[in-house]
Parts: structure tokens; sequence; C-alpha cells
């Protein structure tokens, strides 16, 4: 129970959204007996949640666990779907809707002689159930994306020693998280509907609207002082909450880009550390930004060394530790914070055949094509949910979450009504959809630079073309959208 939160219980897992945010928003029920512990909640505590609405809500009767589905055929004669799992257990249905997750298809790194270690080693994505101790041992850390960040910080608190390799620094900013005392706790309980309502309306769902002001229309001293605010307060505001053009104009950006720049230098004090902990091939939020709690500190402890693989290359994983092209670095443990290959990976990874026997695969090769990020042409009923070009690819995701579900439902039943059993979307709605979404992608400047939002995976074969997979228009725009469709009786999807 619990999927990504289920798996993703490395050292330091815990939200970035503010956890009253994140949670189901549907229950009355389940919202007034559930009380979160702390503004950002930890893995475990997630867990426990998930535990909870499952058994609140009676759903264990309707799932089936320890099954890893390998292929998903479409039989055109009966409008049906054929799943077919690797024990070689079947299933079928008229509609199939994948809930795979956009991060949930671990990769390991491309390098030689992983195998060969003969210590400890972990990815972040698939950690063990049981305790993994670091006391007195020595560890490397590979990858320091948003999973790499959290975990070695919180690693850096008991380890013998730490060795993080770094290829490409984030900008990060500080989560600020806090226990949750019972008047803020009062206060959540009764103020639920305006907190999905601003949720509703802001770009990515979280409780952070933009300001609405332009960062180069304001005088230096105030543009300051509201970085300042933000840098100050919990979560995603300093990325969210930020000057409306800071995410689309160049020389917006690279005055809050200044402004994080300045605080890397203040927090670490070797200043030849802090460059290298400081991004040169991006702005600030034009990647997906790592929330931290003391992350930058770590790298003050006499028992933490940072490795610039782009100055001295990792060649090989060893039976004794890591060789980069300066010489060996032996170590107990390897941890690899990888990351995932996203969105398309989880798809990639089941054989998916619709009419014809037409491969998803083969259809995406060239990068995604859907229409509105829920249905794709040659593949009648199959809804993807948080799949490519959908909202809830960038987003605050429980909440694209409900309004993706409850879009397909209402279409289901749009469906049962109308004596319907086959839907599938049209080629030419589907081209539309995708062209759009390029288009709102490009007045973006994460557009721009590589990252897993536009396809760009190193370790993964065929995923170094840059191909937009997300959807930028935001979130209110997309569900107007989706709602504009349904209330106009579906046009761009075909039935039978």
């Amino acid at each position: 129970m619990g999927g990504t939160w289920y798996w993703n219980r490395y050292p330091g897992a815990r939200f970035d959204s503010e956890s009253w945010t994140y949670g189901y928003s549907f229950s009355e029920e389940i919202l007034r007996e559930w009380e979160w512990s702390e503004h950002f909640a930890a893995q475990p505590e997630t867990l426990r949640y998930c535990n909870f609405v499952a058994d609140k809500l009676d759903l264990r009767r309707d799932i089936e666990f320890n099954r890893r589905i390998r292929t998903v055929t479409y039989d055109e004669a009966a409008h049906q779907w054929d799943v077919e799992s690797e024990d070689g257990r079947r299933a079928r249905a008229r509609f199939l809707i994948t809930a795979i997750g956009p991060l949930s298809a671990p990769t390991m790194p491309s390098i030689p002689g992983v195998e060969t270690f003969r210590g400890e080693s972990y990815h972040t994505g698939t950690w063990p159930h049981e305790p993994v101790g670091f006391a007195n041992k020595r560890v490397a850390v590979i990858g320091t994306g948003a999973t790499g960040v959290q975990a070695i910080t919180e690693i850096a608190k008991t380890v013998g020693h730490l060795t993080v390799f770094q290829r490409t620094p984030n900008w990060c900013a500080p989560l600020h998280n806090r226990p949750i005392d019972a008047a803020t706790q009062a206060r959540i309980k009764a103020t639920y509907p305006e907190t999905f309502a601003i949720c509703r309306e802001s770009f990515g769902c979280f409780i952070h609207q933009a300001d609405p002001r332009n960062a180069l229309e304001v005088s230096p001293e105030e543009r300051e002082a509201l970085f300042e605010k933000l840098y100050g307060e919990p979560g995603f505001g300093i990325w969210m909450g930020n000057f409306r053009d800071v995410l689309i104009d160049r020389e917006a950006n690279a005055t809050i880009t200044e402004f994080m720049r300045g605080k890397i230098r203040q927090r670490v004090k070797d200043p030849a550390l802090a460059e290298k902990l400081i991004p040169t091939n991006h702005g600030f939020g034009t990647r997906r930004v790592p929330l931290e709690s003391g992350y930058y500190e770590v790298f003050n402890q006499s028992n933490v060394r940072l490795v610039d693989v782009r100055e001295t290359p990792i060649e090989r994983i060893t039976p004794a530790g890591v060789k980069t092209s300066e010489g060996e670095h032996e170590v107990d443990m390897i941890i690899y914070a990888t990351g995932f290959d996203a969105i398309t990976g989880a798809f990639d990874r089941i054989d998916v055949r619709g009419r014809g026997g037409r491969r998803l695969r083969d259809k995406w090769a060239e990068g995604p094509r859907t229409y509105l990020g829920l249905q794709i042409e040659g593949f009648p009923n199959l809804f993807t949910l948080v799949g490519p070009h959908n909202a809830a690819t960038f987003c605050n995701i429980p909440r694209c979450i409900e309004q993706n579900v409850d879009w397909v439902t209402a279409l289901i039943a749009h469906m049962r009504e109308s004596g319907h059993v086959r839907v599938e979307a049209t080629r030419e709605a589907e081209a539309e959809w995708t062209q759009h979404v390029h288009d709102t992608g490009r007045r973006m400047l994460f557009t721009q630079v590589d990252s897993w939002m536009m396809g760009i995976n190193s370790n993964v074969t065929g995923k170094q073309k840059r191909t937009f997979i997300v959807y930028a228009g935001g979130a209110p725009k997309y569900r107007e959208r989706c709602d504009e469709v349904a209330a106009r009786g579906y046009p761009g999807l075909s039935f039978g």
C-alpha cells in the first residue's frame, strides 16, 4: 500500500508540499480524523496516511499486490484490454486506467562495474525495509537532485565519512519544516475549503500564489525584500510565489538567481567549495527546486567531501569503491541517488499494444503525443492519469490527480449512459493538443535547459533527445480546457 511512498523510504524522504495541501480532499471524514504532525510530513507518516485511507475506505479488497504487469493488449473485437502479469496471470477489462506515477521507474547510472562492488549498495527509489546504519562507515552518494539533497542531509548527521559525487548542482531553497501545534492543527481543519480553493486557482496547485508584479518593475530594494521574505518562509513560495515573470523572462530570472547565488556563498564557508555548489548551466527555478534542511551546511563538515565529476569524471565502480580520473575513493557503501526515468519511463516498462498491435513506445519514440494528457489516438479506452502532457506532471500531484480522476469518471459515466463501449482520441485532436503543449512550454525558461521535464535522462538509452513531456499552461487553464471539452460533449474523442 502506498505506491511511491512505500518504495521511497530513503533517509530524509519527506513532502515538499505542505502536508495538509497534499492529502486527499474528497472525504470530510478523512479530513476530520487525520492529523498531520509536521508541516512537511516524512515518509513513514505519509505511508501511515495511505494505509489509514485504504482501511477507512475499505480499498484493499479491490487491490492485488505483488503483481508486475508485463503486457497490455487491446482486443478490437471485444473492445476490451487484456492485461498479463509477469507470472502469467491475466485479466480483462473494458477500460484500462494507468496510475503508474510520473516518478516511479528508478534508473541506475550507466557506470561500468556497478555489479562488482563488494560493499553495501542501494538505490534511493528501492530502499530496503530494514534499518541501514551509517555510523563509522565510509559512504558515497552519487547524485544531487531532490532525492540526493534529502538523503545527503540526513546521512551526514551520523556518517563516518561522506563523499558526494555531483555532476550538476541544483538551486536548493530552505524547507523550514516544523511540528504542527494544537492551535495550527485546529486552524488547518477549520480552513480546508479555503486551502483547497487556493490550490485550485494556483499555477501548480500549491498554496503559493505568484506575486502579480514583474521583478523588473519594482526597485532593487523591493525586489530584495520579497526574495528575503520568501527565502525565510516554508515551502515552494520562493519558486511558485515569486514575481510572476521570474520563470519566463531571462533578465528577471537573473535577479533571483543572483540572490540565491549569494545565499550559497553565505552558507558554505569554503569559497571554492561554494562555487562548485552553484549551478552554472541554468537559472533558479528552471529545473525542479529541491527543498532542504541544512544541505549546504553539510559541506562545512570535516568528514564530508564533494567530488565534482565534471572535473574528475567517474570511470567505473570497483570492488572497493568509486574510481574517478583522479583516483579511487574507497567506501563501505554506495548510494545511487540517480533518480527516475520520468513520466514515460513507467510506460516504457510495460509492453502496451493498441489497435492493430501498435506499440505505445514506438508511437512515442520521437516524444509523447496525447489528447489532454489523458488519451492516445490508436489506444481506445486507455486513460493515462498523470501521463505526459497532463497538468498533473507539474503539480502538487494529489490535487491534479483528483481532477484527472473526476474527469475520467464523468466520461465513463457518459459512455455508459449513451451506450458507448469504445472511446479514442482523434488524430487531429491529439495533434492539436500536442502542439498546444509545446507552444505553452516555449514561453517557460525551463524548456531551454536539460532536465527530466524535457525528457532528458543520460542513464536511459534513447532519452537524450529533448522533447517536452510536461504541461506548462498551469493547472487552472488545464482544468478549464478539460471542463470545456466535457461541456461540449467531448469533441476530439471518437465513440463507438
